[in-house]
């Protein structure tokens, strides 16, 4: 059975002390090495331009879903599913301070990559909403009402409702179009490996079906697992959640060397 609680790929069950250090002490592994590292990968941009507002959902770019400047020292890639509770843990507790700190500042990009879990009734839908919104420029406002109102919407499935109040409603109404012919469920990640593709598929889904295959080759046995670059050097991928205290200052010893 697929871990709710952490969002696991893994079908047994796995004690709750031993999976919350696991994301201090890799970080702190990390800063022991003292890593000298080269330029920054490229990625993504975040700005949706007003002009697609009435364009149809395959004419509109893909999505944008980072935080900040593609150009900043550190990226940090986070494979997420918005119906684990951990991920909307580290969002609320860690990445929104961080937004609002060293990604206002110009040192860290932070970048979403959708990983939905098969086990998760409603996480590939979920990530349809953010993904539509992000193609109109509104993947911010999209991703926190869906981690700050998870537990609602996970027990009814009435995304559209906390997307809707996000935003005004003539950007929810550009949502909307772009969500056309986007009927539940989602695409998820199989249980077994691979993509399990939605009986109802839409132009959404190519842009989840991507990132969860980039998610399988690191590969991410749970959710949120995450993948820090500085200047162009990739490190190990983490998961499990980590205060951002215990972040900020791995991310402050990087920006020493």
């Amino acid at each position: 059975m697929i871990q709710h609680t952490y969002g696991s790929l893994d079908t047994q069950s796995r004690p709750r002390q031993a999976r919350r250090p696991r994301a201090a002490h890799f970080l702190m592994a990390l800063c022991a090495l003292g890593l000298a590292l080269a330029p920054a990968a490229n990625s993504q941009t975040k700005q949706a331009s007003a002009r697609h507002a009435s364009a149809k959902p395959s004419e509109l770019p893909a999505p944008q879903k980072g935080y900040g400047s593609a150009s900043a020292p550190i990226v940090m890639e986070v494979f997420s599913d918005y119906q684990c509770p951990m991920c909307r843990n580290l969002f609320e507790q860690t990445l929104r301070p961080m937004i609002a700190d060293y990604v206002a500042a110009g040192k860290v990009y932070l970048v979403h990559r959708d990983f939905p879990l098969a086990g998760h009734l409603y996480s590939g839908q979920a990530a349809r909403w953010a993904n539509a919104a992000a193609r109109v420029g509104k993947f911010e406002a999209a991703e926190g009402a869906l981690y700050d109102n998870q537990a609602t919407w996970e027990a009814n499935g009435n995304i559209e409702k906390f997307i809707s109040e996000a935003m005004s409603a003539a950007d929810f109404a550009r949502v909307q179009r772009a969500m056309q012919g986007c009927e539940a469920p989602g695409p998820t990640a199989g249980a077994t490996g691979g993509v399990m593709p939605s009986p109802k598929p839409c132009a959404i889904d190519p842009f989840i079906a991507e990132d969860i295959m980039l998610g399988l080759k690191l590969p991410v046995h749970a959710t949120p697992t995450y993948v820090i670059t500085y200047k162009g050097q990739r490190l190990p991928a983490g998961s499990g959640f980590v205060s951002w205290p215990i972040l900020k200052q791995f991310f402050d010893s990087l920006l020493s060397q």
